[in-house]
């Protein structure tokens, strides 16, 4: 849901909105330490898709001891926001069909709805609204002709070609938000009495705005890391120096490119010093490639794992499919009801429209690598396509969503209880006995978000059919690889599966990253 606080100071400070959440109707797990089996299981309350969630209530609480309980007529809180005028919260029902903007009466705790917004599939949560501007103009963001677009006071100030990100402040009576109208960009614009601005163009930009200032972030694929920069009345007035360290590797050679008919956002990296023509080389897809997560932006430093793979011997081939965010609802919900025939297309795709731009990637050596969703993506693949994809790496993978959690499984595929069958058609567990390229399943045995179960269940479901697989357990790891020299570790031993899996790989012993 993107919600990290549950409570809210009123702007005098004389009373908080405080969310109390009872998870006693949440299921409870155990998340065991095999390596120490001498610790008791962690228990956890892990509300799987199609089971109880939590009970949210909301109080306004004052700091001299007073309390007024709020109405909650909808189960999910998304937002609130206290204005100089009033109190605001979203709120949202669990089929993520409707969301509910309302006021509060601060008295009683009654609330009335402001606006209410409906879609047959879902709707999707944009951070930062709702807000008011200093005279009590209406912020919010709602979805209309295809595009998320800005409202101010009930009126679309955002053309529909412009997809809008999120609200980043409001300062008077301008509105600071990002927004995209070319999907690998996300630009900084502001709204006002002088109408719509364009700050920051041609990268992937960020800001705040206080007072009339205006403190800029950028990323680009022209330079390292973040610069940050300062403006006052539209003009640039100073930098904020970065002591960032330079990463070790050559700055990545990213080539972007629209491929295939749906003009698939896909970037492809060589090795460092490669020119055409210098010989075929194995292909390495890496790719999230589901919702939320964006891989093919105009900001260098996301590419330098990437790069890093590539420096081993490979042409490594990223790709945002459908479902990925930056082209507009519908383009996000080709993938309700499946999360996986969509995705895959377009995968396979971005794969042969590469290579057709490039004739130096081998279609007849190609891995594919990835994390979470990624890694999701990567096992479906060898499972589902052994035509096109040669061995798969896949890292924390769902492979059953009945074991994902509600609020993000229930949006793509509803309620599993009503109708199991877009489970059934998403599920790897079915096609475990079609397996016939080398899988290395990668999995941190202490994953509170998906757990460990996914790789296991997965895993004994292949064993059952025959089919041969290696699985790398990480001890005391959770869903990501903070840890650096396990993180390190982990790619090199990734690199070392790939060249023996798909052969014809010399790049020379692999450098640490």
């Amino acid at each position: 849901m993107g919600r990290f606080r549950g409570y809210w100071w009123s702007p005098d400070g004389t009373a908080l909105l405080a969310a109390r959440v009872d998870e006693s109707p949440v299921e409870q797990w155990h998340i065991a330490d095999p390596a120490n089996p001498d610790r008791p299981a962690n228990a956890v309350r892990y509300p799987a898709a199609g089971t109880p969630n939590a009970d949210v209530s909301l109080a306004i609480v004052q700091t001299d001891g007073g309390r007024t309980d709020v109405a909650l007529e909808l189960p999910y809180l998304v937002a609130a926001a206290w204005t100089a005028s009033d109190l605001l919260i979203v709120t949202q029902t669990r089929d993520q069909r409707t969301i509910r903007l309302s006021t509060v009466d601060q008295a009683t705790g009654e609330t009335a709805t402001l606006q209410e917004d409906h879609d047959p599939i879902w709707l999707d949560i944009v951070p930062g609204v709702p807000a008011r501007t200093a005279a009590g103009s209406l912020v919010w963001v709602s979805d209309h002709e295809d595009a998320h677009r800005l409202f101010v006071d009930g009126r679309p100030v955002t053309p529909p070609t412009l997809q809008v990100r999120g609200v980043n402040g409001i300062d008077g009576e301008t509105v600071l938000f990002t927004a995209s109208d070319e999907p690998t960009e996300v630009d900084l614009y502001s709204y006002g009495p002088d109408g719509l601005t364009q700050l920051g163009a041609g990268g992937v930009h960020s800001g705040q705005i206080v007072g009339g200032t205006v403190v800029q972030t950028s990323q680009s694929l022209e330079f390292e890391g973040l610069k940050a920069t300062i403006w006052r009345d539209g003009k640039e007035i100073g930098e904020i120096a970065t002591v960032a360290e330079k990463p070790a590797i050559e700055a990545p050679d990213v080539l972007l490119l629209g491929a295939g008919e749906r003009e698939l956002r896909t970037a492809v990296l060589f090795p460092t010093g490669h020119k055409p023509g210098d010989g075929p080389l194995p292909v390495l897809l890496d790719p999230y490639g589901g919702p939320h997560g964006q891989r093919v932006t105009k900001a260098r430093n996301g590419f330098l794992a990437s790069q890093w793979f590539a420096d081993q011997g490979f042409a490594v081939v990223i790709a945002d499919g459908r479902g990925t965010p930056g082209r507009g609802p519908a383009w996000e919900k080709a993938v309700a009801g499946d999360l996986a025939t969509a995705v895959l297309e377009d995968q396979v795709d971005a794969l042969h429209a590469a290579a057709e731009r490039y004739p130096d990637l081998d279609l007849g050596r190609v891995g594919i690598r990835g994390w979470s969703f990624g890694g999701y993506l990567a096992a479906l693949a060898v499972l589902r396509r052994p035509d096109v994809f040669h061995a798969a790496i896949a890292g924390a993978p769902v492979t059953e969503w009945r074991l994902y959690d509600t609020h993000y499984t229930e949006r793509y595929l509803g309620d599993p209880t009503a109708d199991p069958a877009p489970y059934d058609r998403s599920s790897l567990i079915p096609d475990a006995d079609k397996l016939s390229r080398p899988l290395l399943l990668i999995h941190g045995l202490a994953d509170d978000n998906v757990v460990a179960a996914h790789t296991l269940r997965l895993s004994s479901a292949l064993l059952a059919a025959g089919r041969p697989h290696s699985v790398l357990p990480l001890s005391g790891v959770t869903h990501m690889t903070p840890q650096e020299v396990v993180a390190e570790n982990l790619l090199l031993l990734q690199v070392d599966f790939l060249v023996k899996a798909l052969g014809g790989v010399s790049p020379g012993a692999p450098s640490a990253p």
